[in-house]
Formats: C-alpha cells, sequence, structure tokens
C-alpha cells in the first residue's frame, strides 16, 4: 500500500509572508523545511506528500515548487493564487506552467475572510472554471459557517474536484457537534467533494485521546464513506498537540474502528485520484 500525506507545510521565516504566522503561535514560529520531516516520513513508510499553502501570495506557490523540485518526496503542491482577480483564469494558467507538473490544486485562505459567503460570489465564476479546465483539486480551508456558501458553490461546479480540509474544523473543544454534523452531512450528501481526516487534534482539548475524535471521525465516514475521506498530518500544525508518528498510529486505528477494510483508499488511494500523484522516484531519497 502506497502511503501519502495528503497535507503538509513548509515555511521559511524570512520570506515575510505569512500573516498569521506570529511569535505568540510560539513552536511554530520558526522555519519548518523538508529536512525536518524527512525522518518523520521513514518512521511510518510515508511514500508522498502533498505540500499545501501557507501564505496568500503566488511567490510562496512558487517557493513550494522550488522545494517540489528538490525533494521527491513532494509529490503535488496545492498554491494559492488571487480567485477574485480580473485575470485570475491567466494567472492560474501561469502558475500551472510555473509548476512544470508539481501544481495539483488552489486554496485560498476562506477561513481568514471576513465574509463568509465569499466562496460563492459569482466574481470567483472564472477562477472555478479554470481549475477545471487545468484539472486541479480545490482545497476548502472553511469553518462551519462557511458550508451553506461552499454548498453553493461545490452545485455550480459538479465537475470540480473539491477537499474540505480539516473536516471543516469543529470546535472540538468546546464540544461543537450537532451544527456541524448536520451541515457536513448535507455538504457529503449533495456535493461529490472529499474529506480530509487532518486538523483534529488541533481543535481539540490539549491532551485529547482517540475517544475524544471519535465521535467526529465516525461522522466523517458516516457522511463520506471510506473511497472519500483521506489522511494528512497539517504537520508542522500538528506539533501543537501531538507528534507525526502519533497522530499517524491515532488515524490508523481510527480508521480501523469506523472503516475497515478502507485503509488502502484513505492512507493514499483517494490523495493520488484526487491530487493525479506519481511516485517513480520517492524510494531513492527516503532511504537515504
Amino acid at each position: 500500500m502506497t502511503l501519502v500525506d495528503a497535507h503538509q507545510h513548509f515555511w521559511r521565516l524570512s520570506r515575510g509572508d505569512y500573516a498569521w504566522l506570529t511569535s505568540g503561535l510560539g513552536a511554530l514560529y520558526r522555519d519548518f523545511e523538508p529536512a525536518d520531516l524527512a525522518s518523520l516520513l521513514v518512521q511510518r513508510n510515508i511514500d508522498a506528500t502533498v505540500l499545501v499553502q501557507a501564505a496568500a501570495t503566488e511567490a510562496e506557490t512558487r517557493f513550494l515548487f522550488d522545494l517540489a523540485d528538490k525533494h521527491a518526496f513532494i509529490k503535488g503542491v496545492v498554491g494559492w493564487t488571487d480567485f477574485a482577480a480580473p485575470a485570475a483564469a491567466r494567472r492560474i494558467a501561469a502558475l500551472v506552467e510555473a509548476g512544470r507538473g508539481k501544481l495539483r490544486g488552489l486554496r485560498p485562505m476562506i477561513q481568514d475572510l471576513a465574509d463568509p459567503q465569499w466562496v460563492s460570489r459569482r466574481e470567483l465564476d472564472a477562477a472555478f472554471v479554470a481549475m477545471i479546465e487545468h484539472d486541479l483539486a480545490f482545497d476548502a480551508l472553511v469553518r462551519p459557517q462557511h458550508f451553506p456558501a461552499l454548498l453553493v458553490r461545490l452545485r455550480r461546479h459538479p465537475r470540480l474536484r473539491a477537499v474540505i480540509d480539516h473536516a471543516g474544523k469543529p470546535d472540538i473543544a468546546q464540544g461543537e457537534y450537532e451544527a456541524w454534523a448536520r451541515q457536513l452531512e448535507t455538504l457529503a450528501a449533495e456535493s461529490n467533494a472529499n474529506c480530509k481526516l487532518s486538523g483534529l487534534l488541533t481543535e481539540a482539548r490539549t491532551g485529547a485521546a482517540m475517544e475524544d475524535l471519535a465521535p467526529y471521525v465516525e461522522h466523517i465516514f458516516h457522511c463520506f464513506g471510506g473511497g472519500r475521506v483521506i489522511w494528512g498530518s497539517d504537520w508542522p500544525v500538528l506539533t501543537l498537540a501531538s507528534g507525526y508518528a502519533a497522530w499517524f498510529d491515532m488515524a490508523r486505528d481510527l480508521v480501523a474502528r469506523c472503516a475497515r477494510g478502507h485503509e488502502s483508499a484513505v492512507f493514499g488511494g483517494t490523495a493520488t485520484r484526487i491530487y493525479r500523484l506519481e511516485y517513480q522516484s520517492f524510494e531513492g531519497e527516503r532511504t537515504t
């Protein structure tokens, strides 16, 4: 079974465009680069990763392309562009060209935008049409208040391959469940969206264990089944709550409990399909 971490980040503070990343975030306020992750991948035999943007700039996306060119385990990049720009379609085409096959998706940072209806705005239509034309996936970084607008967008583009990051970030620490669960079920039933099994530990209370997450994970699989759920680490944000190996092992146990028989899809197969991944050259790097 090919193992894929479908959601991880790198950043270099000196680049200066991570608006959300401040010294108040403590352990996250330092550089995180491929050498920091490589040994963690080896520990759990992870074959490939999808590198996801962390800054709302095209310059950072090009920085991620450079990292992907140098490190074979990075099999795809989910980048950023201004979806509302008048030239959005041309900008997406330019990023596809610059990525030389590495650009697999785009992610506007919807959770940070003031308007909860932003993703449904008509002026964004051209960007989403361009994504479909270039066979790119859409990573939806949303919270539950964005679900209704997201559903409007997904209904508008039934051919769009979409992934809901971090299961929509329910506030597990505060016991938020009913509204999140109801709306997530609607999204799953009325669209073709996939859902990432990632980011849940950092939404939970400090020291959260498997039983704290189990009701949420059970509902994710109830909604999406075993074929539309994708595992990701959300490293290094994960380090605020747990270690890489500990989260991977917990996720394996949760999937065995909630979706036995679907491990291959959750931990690699669905990510490979959604992000159009290829694997030819990773083994040589991973074993050095």
